[in-house]
């Protein structure tokens, strides 16, 4: 089967054979990649890629169409969302897909939807967020233009899954708290992460003992939440520092919480093989998010063999299995995170167990092959959802 699919990040895609989602996903499906990507000249998407790879680079059965982005701003949004309709009816004539795969509810969703009824392919949304939360969590009082994005978002998310045909969930009843939509057919899995190229050599045992929690912004991912329990306990653990990496550019609340504390590290942004580095050394990885689709770092944190905690909100109690292979805890419950941090930093022994059960988990269950296996299954329900109607048309037309 062939799929167009539309992304909306503007991170360039991976150049390791190993990582890249759409070379794995060669083994069952082919077909095209609209990717936005911040470069603003050819020279530059030749320089990460090779030369002739833009405006189309081929890799495995998927070709990826370049849309330069550069500088966000409003008209090149403009100049991005004429690009995704262009080309994708452009593809569409020159060779027919089967089914259209949006990244998000959000504006690729929105355009996967018109495409649909512009090319009449079967369309799939990426449900990626907790959609209820979205935007509302981002700060401890969310501004007017924010409630404005949350009412953006509510209206892309009904418009896109009711004309999709399928949506992908990453954890059971997703779409609970919107009536209109509870019974949107959907498919329900992790997102990718290359679970095979992680490390587990080592796994926590750096001799600079530390507390590791990553991502961005600080506020949603509950970085205040961590700090302030860190030092409930902070005088119990002397040898234990607390380390933070992501892009915090309005970093200055997290300062005045850390109150100067040498041990606490607010560590810049670092590319993943770095990143993953860190993660595989930490002795515990935190994930105290306010509001959380699934969390790709606790799967990287699983695969390393790395203990977890994270909150009860969205799908991280799918992937954090309380007493299993870590500890899941109430949203912005600083207390009851510190009580977790001390029994996992007095117990060597229950860090290893815990550990070594999401190793096994991540590596059994929630590795490439599995979402490979789960994507292909996912548009070939959306692809026989049509097929299905058409035969039970024809049967009502025979009788």
């Amino acid at each position: 089967m062939r799929i167009l699919y539309i992304h909306s990040t503007l991170e360039p895609p991976s150049t390791d054979p190993r990582t890249n989602r759409f070379l794995l996903l060669s083994e069952k499906l082919e077909g095209d990649v609209l990717q936005p990507i911040w470069f603003e000249t050819p020279q530059q998407v030749e320089e990460v890629f090779g030369p002739g790879s833009y405006p189309v680079y081929t890799l495995g059965k998927f070709r990826y169409h370049w849309c330069l982005v550069g500088a966000r701003g409003f008209l090149k949004r403009l100049a991005m969302f004429r690009f995704y309709i262009q080309k994708g009816r452009e593809i569409y004539k020159e060779r027919r897909f089967d089914c259209i795969v949006a990244y998000s509810h959000m504006t690729s969703g929105v355009l996967a939807a018109t495409l649909k009824l512009l090319t009449g392919a079967r369309c799939v949304v990426e449900i990626v967020t907790v959609p209820e939360l979205a935007y509302i969590r981002q700060s401890p009082r969310p501004a007017l233009w924010e409630r404005v994005m949350k009412l953006y978002s509510d209206l892309c998310l009904h418009y896109s899954t009711l004309i999709a045909d399928r949506a992908h969930f990453l954890y059971p009843r997703q779409l609970d708290r919107f009536p209109l939509l509870r019974r949107v057919p959907g498919s329900v899995f992790h997102e990718f992460v290359p679970v095979s190229t992680v490390n587990k050599d080592n796994a926590g045992e750096d001799p600079e003992k530390y507390i590791l929690l990553v991502g961005a912004p600080w506020y949603l991912k509950g970085a205040d939440v961590l700090i302030k329990a860190f030092l409930r306990i902070a005088a119990d653990f002397p040898n234990v520092r607390l380390r933070i990496l992501g892009f915090y550019p309005d970093r200055a609340g997290m300062d005045v919480l850390t109150g100067g504390s040498p041990r606490i590290e607010i560590m810049k942004p670092r590319p993943n093989p770095e990143a993953l580095a860190l993660i595989r050394r930490a002795m515990v990885l935190v994930l105290p998010s306010r509001s959380e689709g699934l969390g790709r770092v606790l799967l990287e944190g699983m695969a390393a063999g790395i203990p977890l905690i994270g909150s009860d909100v969205g799908g991280i109690p799918t992937l954090v299995r309380d007493g299993e292979n870590g500890f899941v805890v109430p949203v912005g419950d600083a207390e009851k995170l510190s009580e977790r941090l001390r029994q996992l930093l007095q117990d060597p022994g229950l860090r290893r167990r815990m550990g070594e059960a999401g190793y096994r988990r991540a590596h059994a269950d929630l590795d490439e092959r599995a979402y490979v296996r789960e994507f292909a299954r996912m548009v070939e329900d959306a692809v026989g959802s049509r097929k299905a109607r058409a035969a039970g048309a024809e049967s009502v037309s025979a009788t």
